[in-house]
């Protein structure tokens, strides 16, 4: 957690792989923004996970997880697999959600237009992060281990977040969440990286549909799956005007 100097704080719900460390993203966001990062079984931060064998399991569990913060409200950002349970999140929890941010979410499975398996894979050091994002050098960079740390439980660290995530989206990222978006009466911001290799268009384009609430979509230059590695300025810039505007 990180302060800020706004009352109402902003709550991240991670990408692929979670977060190891503190990010530029997140030093951005936190410049004028109290920022919230909860360590989800399974991902970097925590590890117990394999109880959670449903999305239900993980929608409550992550739900409990934020009534422990005590915040009456807070802005909430889901990116990619985090952005599943963001929606879930918001589609429950309306009143305490003030404004949500859901970038490039799981959650919806297009026959005619499906999204990359990441969990299919080829193994080795490579394989996601040029999956995932425009510039893999910047996942290289947020997950080089640190100088203290062991190379076989910095590698059993990235495995256990990627299984943590099948737990409730394999094998097609399909939750069923597009019979709950009409509950979602949230202003929201739909953000896609310009690159994205992992979900298509059209998969944001379901959650624009679907949210009953306003909707702002928006794509972000020279970024893939994960814009807050490959573009973290460019986002925080759209992220912050989005969620100051009182118009929405």
């Amino acid at each position: 957690m990180e302060d800020g100097i706004s009352d109402v704080p902003v709550v991240f719900l991670a990408g692929i792989g979670g977060v190891p460390a503190w990010t530029p993203f997140l030093e951005a966001l936190a410049t004028n923004r109290r920022v919230i990062v909860p360590s989800l079984p399974g991902f970097p931060g925590a590890t117990e996970f394999r109880h959670l064998d449903s999305l239900y399991d993980w929608v409550v569990h992550t739900l409990e997880t934020l009534e422990l913060l005590g915040e009456p409200t807070f802005d909430l950002i889901g990116s990619s697999v985090g952005g599943a349970l963001a929606s879930e999140i918001a589609s429950l929890v309306e009143t305490q959600v003030r404004r949500l941010v859901l970038i490039a979410p799981f959650g919806v499975f297009l026959e005619d237009d499906p999204a990359a398996d990441i969990w299919a894979q080829i193994p080795g050091p490579k394989s996601i992060p040029n999956l995932v994002c425009s510039h893999p050098e910047r996942w290289d960079a947020l997950w080089e281990m640190p100088a203290d740390g062991d190379e076989i439980e910095w590698s059993i660290l990235q495995t256990r977040s990627m299984e943590a995530a099948a737990r409730f989206l394999f094998p097609f990222g399909k939750t069923g969440v597009t019979s709950r978006l009409h509950r979602i009466g949230n202003a929201t911001l739909l953000i896609r990286g310009a690159e994205d290799r992992v979900l298509p268009a059209a998969s944001n384009a379901v959650f624009a549909d679907g949210i009953k609430g306003s909707v702002r979509t928006i794509e972000i230059e020279d970024a893939g799956h994960l814009p807050e590695i490959d573009n973290p300025e460019a986002l925080v810039r759209e992220i912050n005007a989005f969620l100051l505007d009182q118009e929405n």
